[in-house]
């Protein structure tokens, strides 16, 4: 079928900054330092310095930079961290690859990240970090979260995975807990051509724990390890290609704003249909747009008919998971999160996406449900 409209389309991201991203991976090629070059350092003052931080340390991927960043925070057996279920499996796994148990919390049901009111009632003595997730882009309400976190004397891992260039109240995700966790995989709005990561925070010592236990442990040169670590470095060539790209983040951002906007006003008033809203003080980065109907799969059926694709995140909350098995969850523990992986689905958001096609799909929608 002609017209096929895909979820994300990186190849026209690439057409766009081509001579960029070219000279990006040449200038690496032709120097060789394929590990810990100059890039990498470039870039981790760069990104931290989007963030509003004041240090970052890139890592091989997302999901290290969770697990390594709760290691430096000395979680480990007999702890737990409290998070959502409403999230990716990695947020749950790091919790577990630490020998800690992941306590969740259920979501808010208008912004779909971690609900405030419910979060004290779920801290324990056991209690040792606590990760709020922004999701879909939609940064979590910070301020509540921080003042619970402050009133039990813990720390506040942002898992911003999804995050990217967020704001709560004027401040950008990556500076609104003690430390956060970005990932760098292809398909978000700042990524990769491969698999990245990166944590950032306020805190040098604490950068410093991370970057250690991510470089085998390593203290003063590379023979020299001081802690068990292990290897999860940023390659040169990704640093390169991120930094290349980072300079069209805050231009992308406000073209994703723009096609979400236009989404919202075509799509308003649908019955049957939640659209995505930002909470107050909120301004999403929309990585993703995320609407909400009991008619999900008919409607992802219909769209697929007209080249449309679509994405369901997430099918299954991850209390639900059987790799959460040791967490105890089970249904009906978190009525939000079980209700919106029934009903959610996403449609195409990219800052190359024709307003035109916008329109197409919008169009498609409101047929469908009007039907």
């Amino acid at each position: 079928m002609n017209n096929q409209i895909p979820m994300v389309d990186l190849r026209a991201q690439y057409l766009r900054i081509k001579n960029d991203i070219d000279a990006a991976m040449a200038r690496v090629v032709e120097t060789t330092a394929f590990i810990k070059g100059p890039d990498c350092t470039a870039f981790e003052q760069e990104f931290a310095a989007f963030c509003e931080a004041r240090d970052c340390v890139g890592v091989a991927n997302g999901t290290d930079a969770l697990i390594y960043a709760l290691r430096a925070y000395g979680v480990g057996p007999g702890d737990e961290v409290v998070t959502v279920a409403n999230t990716f499996i990695a947020t749950g796994e790091a919790i577990l690859l630490n020998g800690a148990i992941p306590v969740f919390v259920d979501v808010d049901d208008v912004t779909y990240t971690l609900d405030p009111t419910k979060l004290a009632a779920a801290i324990t003595k056991k209690t040792k970090v606590i990760i709020p997730v922004h999701l879909y882009g939609h940064p979590c309400a910070m301020d509540a979260i921080n003042k619970i976190a402050c009133d039990h004397g813990l720390p506040v891992l942002e898992d911003s995975a999804q995050g990217h260039a967020a704001t709560f109240n004027g401040k950008k995700a990556g500076s609104l807990g003690h430390a956060a966790c970005f990932s760098f995989y292809p398909g978000k709005n700042l990524g990769a051509y491969g698999d990245a990561g990166a944590v950032v925070s306020n805190d040098p010592a604490f950068i410093a724990k991370v970057r250690q236990i991510a470089n085998h442990g390593g203290g003063s040169n590379k023979y020299d390890n001081v802690v068990l670590g292990t290897n999860s470095r940023l390659d040169t060539l990704q640093a390169a290609v991120l930094r290349a790209k980072l300079k069209h983040l805050t231009q992308w951002t406000e073209e994703r704003r723009e096609r979400a906007l236009l989404y919202a006003r075509l799509l308003d008033g649908i019955p049957g249909l939640v659209l995505p809203k930002e909470g107050p003080g909120a301004r999403s980065a929309w990585h993703l747009y995320t609407v909400r109907t009991p008619k999900r799969d008919g409607l992802i059926e219909e769209l697929k008919k007209h080249g449309v694709a679509t994405a369901v995140h997430y099918p299954r909350p991850i209390h639900l998971q059987p790799a959460m098995g040791p967490a105890g969850g089970k249904v009906g523990d978190l009525p939000v999160s079980e209700g919106l992986s029934r009903e959610v689905v996403c449609l195409p958001l990219y800052p190359e996406l024709p307003l035109t096609e916008v329109e197409r799909i919008a169009s498609l929608v409101r047929a469908f449900l009007a039907a």
